[in-house]
């Protein structure tokens, strides 16, 4: 499963982040690593952007990033 399959409300376990170059360094960047712990709070109406909280910060993810994230 992956990010963008999260429904509100949820906590999931970072599994993999895939990707390559700057686009997977990015993601990294903003503490989506493995085994952080990511809480979905909002989805937007038309599901663009995500807004999670990891590593106790805000964080909003456009739908193709969120794609790149594996969860369990």
């Amino acid at each position: 499963m992956n990010l963008k399959e999260v429904k509100n409300g949820q906590t999931v376990a970072v599994k993999r982040v895939y990707g390559e170059g700057a686009v997977r360094r990015r993601i990294m960047d903003m503490g989506i690593t493995k085994g952080a712990q990511i809480y979905v709070r909002k989805v937007a109406p038309l599901g663009d952007p995500i807004e999670v909280t990891v590593r106790g910060y805000e964080l909003s993810l456009r739908k193709a990033d969120a794609e790149m994230v594996e969860v369990e």
